[in-house]
């Protein structure tokens, strides 16, 4: 049994995490702002004596994404992963008995919008400079570059550290990526966005789950994409998720349509319009395996687990 402690573990993939590591029989803590062991994610305190002696620590804190891209919640998302890991970061390095392993959670959006190739860690391009692209959309790379600098510069020489660069983590729970989709296929408006040539990276939370334990086991350092290896475009996206609901038809929504109903749910286009063409190649260098590799038996398997 290992003791795992999760800053920032009250989200969906927090919840993801916490569910099957403790059915796993480990001792799980979370630290988070409204629940568990408190902290404000930026200075150290009381929170911090629960990193001395643990196992691990998965690092999940950060702003949501799912909001409108105003320069104020830009800043906040900027602000609260890298006070967090920088915090994170210093609990390591003050603890007497120091966790054997740091994940820390990355994303996939920082690699390029492109559709010519996918990005894995060795050859994958980081975007930022993409012509063609809203200028904030750089902001969310910088955003990513950022997140993962504190990690590396964190002096934790007895700590193995890996950035999570996480696609979509598909789960049946209310309230995350899947169910916000499957809620506008049963609307009937699960079609292709601006054409549907953008790509879309995803991974099943069973896979997730896997990876993550893969990880903590093995002697694996630096970024690693946690993506299944079949990111497809959105308008095939979106037709498996419409066939494992058995609905027969979804309308498109042109580029100005996604930006009105981004607006109504809160959220940005840039969720909908990026190509997020990205694939895993140091997990298969690791030998896993992937449950999932495919999203139509994927998606078949959380319409399932939903109803």
């Amino acid at each position: 049994m290992m003791k795992i402690v999760i800053p920032g573990g009250t989200g969906q993939i927090g919840g993801v995490l916490r569910r099957a590591l403790t059915a796993a029989g480990h001792e799980v803590v979370i630290v988070s702002r409204s629940s568990g062991v408190r902290w404000d994610g930026r200075t150290l305190g009381v929170w911090a004596s629960e990193i001395d002696g643990a196992d691990v620590v998965i690092n999940l804190a950060g702003r949501s994404v799912s909001c409108r891209y105003t320069r104020e919640n830009l800043d906040e998302m900027m602000r609260s992963r890298v006070e967090s890991a920088r915090v994170v970061g210093e609990a390591i390095a003050r603890a007497a008995r120091p966790p054997k392993v740091w994940l820390q959670m990355s994303t996939a959006t920082i690699y390029a919008h492109r559709f010519d190739a996918p990005n894995d860690e060795a050859t994958g391009i980081v975007g930022g400079d993409e012509e063609g692209v809203p200028e904030y959309w750089g902001f969310s790379v910088e955003i990513a570059k950022n997140w993962e600098a504190e990690l590396e510069k964190a002096d934790t020489p007895e700590t193995r550290k890996v950035a999570m660069r996480a696609a979509i983590v598909m789960s049946p729970d209310r309230g995350g990526a899947f169910d916000y989709l499957s809620w506008l296929v049963r609307l009937g408006l699960g079609g292709a966005v601006a054409g549907g040539r953008q790509y879309v990276s995803w991974i099943h939370d069973d896979d997730f789950v896997r990876a993550v334990a893969l990880l903590i086991r093995e002697p694996i350092e630096g970024a690693v994409n946690l993506a299944a290896p079949g990111p497809l475009p959105q308008k095939d996206f979106m037709r498996e998720l419409r066939k494992a609901w058995r609905v027969p038809v979804g309308l498109p929504a042109n580029r100005l349509m996604a930006e009105v109903g981004a607006f109504a749910i809160r959220s940005d286009t840039e969720l909908l319009l990026k190509s997020r063409r990205v694939v895993p190649g140091r997990l298969g260098e690791a030998g896993f395996e992937f449950r999932f590799p495919n999203w139509a038996e994927a998606a078949q398997n959380l319409v399932e687990r939903r109803r």
